[in-house]
This record gives C-alpha cells, structure tokens and sequence, in this order.
C-alpha cells in the first residue's frame, strides 16, 4: 500500500473576510474531489483571510501513479484560478 499526501499553500489576496475564504476553499475542494476522487481538508491558518492551507490524501498500489496524481492536483488547483499557489509538498510513504 503506497498513500500519498500532499499540502498546498494557498494565497487569497483578494479576501476580506472569513467568509469568502470558506466561499473559495469550497469551490476548490469540490472540483478536486470530483476530478481525482480524493480526501481534501483545510489543514491550517483557518483564522487567516487570505491564507489557507490545503491538504490531499491518496492511497494506492503503485508509487508513481500516487505521485502523478497529486503533481496533476497542483496543476489544476494552479489552473482554477481561485487562489495564488504557494508552496506545495508531496510525502508519499510506503507500508
């Protein structure tokens, strides 16, 4: 079993309120699972307006294809447009 985490950090420039992260994070978090079928949470700076910390879990048979996923996950949170992307960190661990 291979699982895959990966933590993206996103910039809300734009937000003013608690509010309209939540609004974002949504719209975000929907279309990721609807896309790739995986687990995403808010996993930190929830008190922040225009920071948000965003974490995916994969779990699977084969390394590279958990990788390429959450690299491909990076790449259409990228491409939304609802937020600027900050750092990003893909783990991947073995059992």
């Amino acid at each position: 079993m291979v699982v895959g985490v990966l933590k993206i950090a996103l910039i809300l420039p734009e937000n003013h309120s608690l509010k309209g992260k939540r609004s974002v994070l949504r719209k975000i978090q929907a279309r990721v699972s609807n896309k790739f079928n995986i687990s995403v949470t808010e996993c930190g700076d929830q008190e922040l307006w225009q920071r948000a910390l965003l974490g995916f879990g994969v779990v699977g048979s084969n390394a590279r294809i958990v990788e390429a996923t959450l690299r491909q996950v990076v790449e259409f949170v990228d491409r939304l447009g609802l937020a600027e992307l900050g750092e990003s960190d893909i783990r991947i661990l073995h059992e």
